[in-house]
This record gives structure tokens, sequence and C-alpha cells, in this order.
């Protein structure tokens, strides 16, 4: 997919989050078209609390990315439209200074290097995840195809055993409900 002259009006955003799951990430931007599968390297995944405090969406620590030689995460390049961008920078909490927007080079699985926007938390404590947050990761390593190694890592992730209510869980679930049922 080339993407040349039409920079004006979109951008490429590496999810390796919540984002992976399509149904999360339209829940918000409904423009987004998937484009490729990718891999950031020398980063590795981690979990954490934004100054300590818990997601009061997830219930839990919340994905982030963080330089290491040597290791590589795995995620989906979305396109999306540049009018998504606020909408975006939003859900990833930009403006409370929770996430700040990044760019970084990632390799498709045909061997192009996208450079695509990500987001990268700043000033946390490492927290392991709520149940259902890494549940909407793994669900969308699986949907989308994701390496199989990398997709047992995100297994094998412990979690904080979080057993109440995450209403965005629902949101998502609904919505994948319903879009089994349009395509029945």
């Amino acid at each position: 997919m080339e993407l040349g002259g039409e920079s004006g009006c979109w951008f490429l955003y590496f999810a390796y989050g919540s984002n992976l799951l399509r149904e999360r990430l339209l829940l918000r931007n409904p423009s987004a078209a998937l484009c490729a599968l990718a891999r950031l390297q020398d980063f590795k995944l981690e979990f954490g609390h934004h100054q300590g405090r818990t997601s009061s969406v997830w219930h839990g620590g919340t994905a982030t990315i963080a330089q290491s030689p040597g290791d590589e995460v795995w995620g989906i390049v979305w396109k999306m439209n540049t009018c998504n961008l606020s909408s975006l920078d939003k859900q990833e909490g930009v403006e409370d200074g929770i996430y700040v927007p990044i760019e970084v080079n990632v390799h498709t699985e045909a061997g192009k290097v996208l450079t695509c926007r990500s987001y990268q938390m700043k000033d946390y404590v490492s927290a392991p995840p709520s149940p259902q947050y890494k549940k909407v990761i793994c669900m969308g390593a699986k949907q989308n195809g994701l390496p199989t190694d990398y997709q047992e890592k995100l297994e094998a992730i412990e979690t904080n055993n979080y057993a109440g209510p995450v209403p965005i869980m629902e949101e998502i679930e609904a919505a994948i409900k319903a879009e089994k049922i349009n395509s029945a």
C-alpha cells in the first residue's frame, strides 16, 4: 500500500496496546483502516501507572513502550484520517500528560519501514494490567495474526486480578456482538 501523496490527510499510527483490537479503536475512530502488521525494534512492552495512579478506565497498569536494545514489540499500523488525530490523542490522555506522541520507525512483514505516530507513557510506575485490559490486547493480537510466540508472551503477562466492573470492556464486547449480528 503506497501512501504517497495522501499524507496530507492521513497519518500512520502504530498500536501495541488495547488499540490492537479493531473494535476498541473503532469505538472512537471509525475511519481507521488496517495498513500492516509491524514490529518496533529495540523496544519492549511494559505496563504501568502514570505517576503511580491506577487507570480509572482499565483498573490496572496500561501499556507503554520502553527502549530496550535487542527486544521488539509487535503491533498494528493503522492508517488514520488526520481529523481523528485529536480524538486519538484524547483517548491516549495526551492533554492530561499521561502519554506523549512519539515518532517511531517500524518494520512490516514485507520488509518496508514505515514512520508512524505512537504513544509512550511518561513518568510511570511499573504495575500489572487488569485481566480485562490484558484480554483486549490478547484478543487484538489474535485478531490480527501477530506472531504466535509474541501472542504467547502476551498470554503469559501477570495481571492484578481485578474483578470489578470495567464499563469500556462492556462497550467493546457489545461492539463485537453487534458486528457478528451484522455480518451473519
